[in-house]
């Protein structure tokens, strides 16, 4: 029986030294995604890896019940896939820790209380959001494209480069760049 990790954060800019200092130690090898929970088995590429990596008795190791799914159904289905594979699950931290070999009341029951708890952080941040956008303070994530790169983006359109140029030379993702152009070419600039 082999122990393999894995180690998943929802977006590329989240930390997993975290998990990773986990799960290396005790684990054969260490599957590493940044991505969604929120998407199928089929649809995550490192689930996938180390599922075709293990053999029927092994053990799939995450540090949290969450780093399965980020919802209740979502990690049902990655469980009851590892459980028809014949691999158990050990899961290090929180009130399913221990070693499962099929679905219990407990990993339900943790999942549950992951989504919730995903849940009421969403909420808060709305809440925190709306009370400060009520007192004229915004809140979120800052801007991308200030002046000087809308001025760029826009220059090197009207002197004919591509989209994907000129988000490559601006560091910028396509889509963007994409909706800074036609922000401008349906009327004056906003930002």
């Amino acid at each position: 029986m082999a122990l393999v990790g894995l180690v998943r954060v929802s977006t590329v800019n989240q930390e997993t030294r975290r998990q990773h200092d986990a799960l290396d130690p005790i684990c054969e090898r260490v599957f590493e995604e940044k991505i969604s929970g929120k998407l199928a088995v089929d649809a995550r590429p490192a689930l996938t890896a180390a599922i075709d990596y293990m053999r029927s008795g092994d053990m799939l190791t995450v540090q949290e019940v969450d780093r399965l799914g980020r919802n209740l159904l979502e990690g049902l289905i990655v469980l009851n896939d590892l459980f028809s594979r014949d691999i158990a699950v050990k899961v290090l931290e929180g009130i399913a820790a221990g070693e499962h070999t099929e679905r219990s009341l407990i990993l339900d029951l943790a999942l549950a209380l992951a989504e919730d708890r995903r849940r009421d952080i969403v909420r808060k941040t709305r809440n925190g959001l709306d009370a400060a956008r009520l007192r004229g303070r915004t809140g979120g994530r800052p801007r991308v494209v200030d002046a000087d790169k809308h001025r760029i983006i826009i220059a090197r359109h009207l002197d004919g480069e591509s989209i994907r140029t000129i988000a490559t030379a601006t560091k910028l993702s396509v889509g963007t760049v994409h909706a800074v152009i036609a922000n401008a070419a349906a009327g004056p600039a906003s930002d």
